[in-house]
């Protein structure tokens, strides 16, 4: 998640190195806005991401399975009802003798008749078996456990995604508003070199000014042209990530300036401690190791005795009589003696011992993994927050230093502009000085940007958006 996130500060951070260089006088045409039509705000963006975006869905549906997992785990305690009935037309030779168990040739009861022909009759049974488990040496109750954890996890994870959607798209957002910014730039810049060539040109004609400057004007245009395309590029390719966050997408999606242009957050005071234990990525982890163990656990218990109480009550009928005779018509069709049975059995895997030993090691080498895993995931919060941190710091310094950046461009520019129209300077220092200025500009515009990005990944790392939406609406 944090690659992506400096992924997309990272693709700003090029267009804006692209524009600069051409861009021209902004101060002359007033602050950039954005049309009032179309307009959302990152409070809209984070809200909808955070209860449509398709990977939220998939979170909260792990989650209900996981509570459905808990449900089945428990099913276990209950006892096992198993009902039969059946109805045949079959022969009725019998031979003593042992066959292995297998599952192929029907079983049959009843004496030998001595005889062997292919006379069937009707047969018929019915029955009920109840099967309970009294006791099983905390077998049930391991493995209850072990769904229990995955809940958690289920849960964490859940909790983590929404945190990373909301960061994404309040990302996205973010650079939208960037690059919306730069494309009236770009287009502001074009404007005013057509000024300036008009101008120009009519000194060339009245040749009070040579044709050069003509076309150094001309050159600067068709670059601004250039870096205008460019910047409607970047303005579109991230209104596409943007309408990803969103249910409804839009081509016409602008983001409101609100005061992510006009203001700076309040931030929290420097000493205000920090720990990662609260971050959901954290918490995912530490519940990834506790149902590790959960896990163990019910393994560790699984290579014991089985007993379970048994209560059956059955019917059968046949046609057939125990001196080989047949009964003719129906007989048989209907179960006509009765049984019932009482017991326990009591049944113990001896050879699972090698299998249930191999889960064990498997098992518990994730366990250890899931917790190197947990200190890994700790460290890195705890990197991501120093490097938010040291971002925040960088920001805000060079938002403190772009006014004093923008007044001494604007400064210059004036002064070139009056010793060209004195014919005290040539047209590379006007061109200088305007580049000077739309770079000016466009920092002081991105340094703030760059203040609430930094804030945002600040509250990445500690696990908790919230302080930064407040901020961006009150």
């Amino acid at each position: 998640m944090r690659a992506t996130v400096r992924g997309t500060a990272a693709k700003v951070a090029g267009a804006s190195v692209l524009l600069l260089p051409a861009l021209t006088v902004m101060g002359q045409t007033g602050a950039i806005g954005l049309p009032p039509d179309g307009q959302i705000t990152i409070a809209n963006v984070v809200d909808d991401a955070q209860r449509n975006y398709p990977s939220i869905h998939i979170s909260a549906e792990d989650l209900n399975a996981s509570v459905a997992n808990i449900r089945l785990a428990r099913t276990a305690y209950l006892p096992r009802v198993d009902g039969l009935a059946q109805f045949n037309r079959a022969t009725r030779n019998n031979v003593f003798g042992t066959l292995l168990p297998q599952s192929t040739i029907p079983s049959m009861s009843g004496p030998v008749i001595g005889s062997n022909n292919g006379g069937s009759v009707w047969g018929s049974a019915t029955g009920l078996l109840v099967t309970w488990q009294p006791f099983d040496f905390g077998v049930r109750h391991a493995n209850v456990q072990a769904a229990i954890a995955a809940h958690s996890k289920a849960l964490a994870t859940d909790q983590l995604t929404q945190l990373q959607v909301g960061v994404a798209s309040a990302d996205a957002y973010l650079t939208l508003l960037a690059a919306s910014q730069m494309k009236m730039a770009a287009q502001a810049a074009v404007d005013s070199w057509e000024t300036l060539r008009q101008s120009v040109h009519a000194l060339a004609e009245a040749e009070l000014r040579p044709r050069a400057d003509e076309s150094r004007v001309e050159a600067e245009k068709a670059a601004a042209k250039t870096q205008l395309a460019l910047a409607e590029e970047a303005v579109e390719t991230s209104r596409a990530t943007l309408n990803k966050f969103l249910t409804k997408l839009s081509p016409d999606t602008a983001p409101a300036t609100g005061r992510l242009l006009s203001g700076l957050p309040l931030l929290p005071e420097e000493g205000a401690p920090f720990t990662s234990s609260t971050n959901p990525a954290l918490v995912e982890q530490q519940a990834a190791a506790s149902q590790a163990s959960a896990q163990l656990h019910a393994i560790n218990h699984s290579w014991v005795p089985q007993f379970n109480l048994e209560a059956a009550g059955y019917a059968r009928g046949t046609g057939a009589e125990t001196n080989g005779d047949r009964l003719g018509g129906a007989n048989g069709l209907a179960p006509n003696y009765g049984n019932y049975a009482l017991g326990v059995n009591i049944t113990f895997p001896f050879m699972d011992f090698a299998s249930i030993h191999a889960r064990e090691a498997s098992q518990a080498a994730l366990v250890r993994a899931t917790t190197a895993n947990e200190q890994l995931v700790d460290r890195t919060i705890k990197e991501q927050f120093a490097t938010a941190r040291a971002e925040l710091h960088a920001s805000q310094a060079i938002a403190g230093n772009t006014p004093t950046e923008l007044k001494a461009a604007q400064t210059a520019l004036a002064q070139a502009t009056a010793r060209y129209k004195a014919g005290l300077s040539p047209i590379d220092d006007v061109a200088q000085t305007q580049r000077l200025l739309v770079q000016a500009e466009i920092d002081d515009a991105i340094a703030r940007l760059n203040v609430w990005r930094a804030f945002l990944h600040l509250q990445f790392a500690r696990g908790d958006l919230q302080p930064f939406l407040q901020e961006a609406n009150r």
